[in-house]
């Protein structure tokens, strides 16, 4: 705003002020005077920049954002803990340690015998084991086999700046009250793990409410969460008590979002020192992304409730061009393959994500 407010730019102004017949060259009595008052001024026009960037949320740093958004309640989500499945060939106490590298996690319940839920002691997705030998960190007696089998609850990292932004703007768009959809999306998501949730009112008749959640990895969530959402929302499912979030004579139904593999086809040629083999795991990982960004969509807009995921290979065809960095040449003849049926665009059935699955190269040569 106030860029045109260089120290050269208010001197000069200083010094046009002043009558044409005193000596107003640099070294003079007056310019050695003025200069020092315009290089101050020039200072504090440019703090006045950063005064006014920081007061507004669309250009405010993170301090300052957390502060005009606290105004309105929404507050960065902090970062939480992962919560695995371990297996062990012993019965152990609550509280019980164990560390997996430089992670540590504690049993905080019993799941089956010889099942217990640990919680990791490290917040945020460098939590998220679905596998590993753990060792205890004190000594348990008759211990010989310990290790992690499952992800229930993925851990997440704390709030991006930029999330945190669209939150606060999405906040002023539509209002919450007392039970209706932007309601209960605001439960949902403000319920650790959940990432993303669609909400059908009345799909069962007056009363009835269906929330379709993802995880916070926008994949299938698992059972452990499903069952924290309901406790959250509506602890005695369809009862419409009102025990839970959930208003009296709401009766809430919570369910996971579904999945479809879908595989690729498609005739790749690479560019010299490049094949297929030595590809293939990058491939993957870019079409897993690519499948992650459909995912993230789903529940993006607030009324579009109902809209399918459609997987279009010509965008899929792009998105490998440009990550491939000039290691692929030409991609021909790109399908998507559900099992049943070969596609060029996938319309997906309603609360459906796609699933990465295998990537085949058709071109031989």
């Amino acid at each position: 705003m106030y860029e045109k407010m260089t120290f050269r730019f208010i001197l000069d102004r200083m010094l046009s002020s002043i009558p044409n017949d005193i000596d107003k060259r640099e070294g003079s009595i007056i310019y050695d005077a003025l200069a020092p008052a315009a290089l101050e001024l020039a200072r504090f026009y440019s703090e006045l920049d950063i005064v006014i960037n920081e007061t507004f949320a669309d250009s405010a740093g993170r301090e300052m954002l957390i502060r005009r958004s606290a105004e309105r309640g929404v507050l960065p989500l902090p970062a939480t803990p992962a919560v695995v499945l371990g297996e062990f060939d012993f019965i152990l106490k609550m509280g019980t340690r164990f560390s997996l590298g430089e992670l540590r996690y504690k049993v905080i319940e019993m799941f089956a015998p010889h099942q217990y839920k640990l919680i990791c002691e490290n917040a945020g997705t460098v939590g998220n084991k679905t596998s590993g030998e753990l060792i205890p960190v004190d000594y348990v007696d008759n211990l010989t086999s310990a290790k992690i089998i499952q992800l229930l609850v993925p851990g997440t990292d704390g709030e991006a700046t930029e999330d945190l932004r669209r939150r606060y703007f999405k906040s002023l768009e539509i209002q919450s009250f007392g039970g209706n959809i932007s309601d209960y999306k605001k439960a949902a998501l403000s319920i650790e793990g959940v990432g993303g949730v669609k909400v059908y009112p009345a799909f069962n008749g007056g009363g009835t409410v269906k929330l379709v959640i993802q995880d916070h990895q926008w994949g299938i969530p698992s059972s452990a969460l499903l069952n924290s959402v309901r406790a959250e929302i509506d602890p005695f499912e369809h009862s419409g008590l009102g025990e839970g979030l959930a208003p009296i004579g709401h009766r809430v139904t919570v369910e996971p979002i579904t999945g479809e593999v879908i595989d690729i086809r498609a005739e790749f040629t690479f560019a010299q020192g490049w094949s297929f083999s030595s590809m293939k795991a990058d491939l993957l990982d870019i079409i897993d992304r690519f499948y992650k960004d459909l995912a993230c969509e789903w529940s993006s807009s607030e009324n579009a409730y109902s809209e399918n995921i459609i997987v279009r290979s010509s965008l899929l065809e792009a998105r490998l061009y440009n990550e491939s960095k000039g290691r692929i040449i030409n991609i021909s003849n790109i399908f998507l393959d559900d099992g049943r049926v070969i596609w060029k665009n996938k319309t997906l059935t309603p609360d459906c994500i796609p699933l990465k699955g295998v990537v085949t190269n058709s071109y031989v040569g």
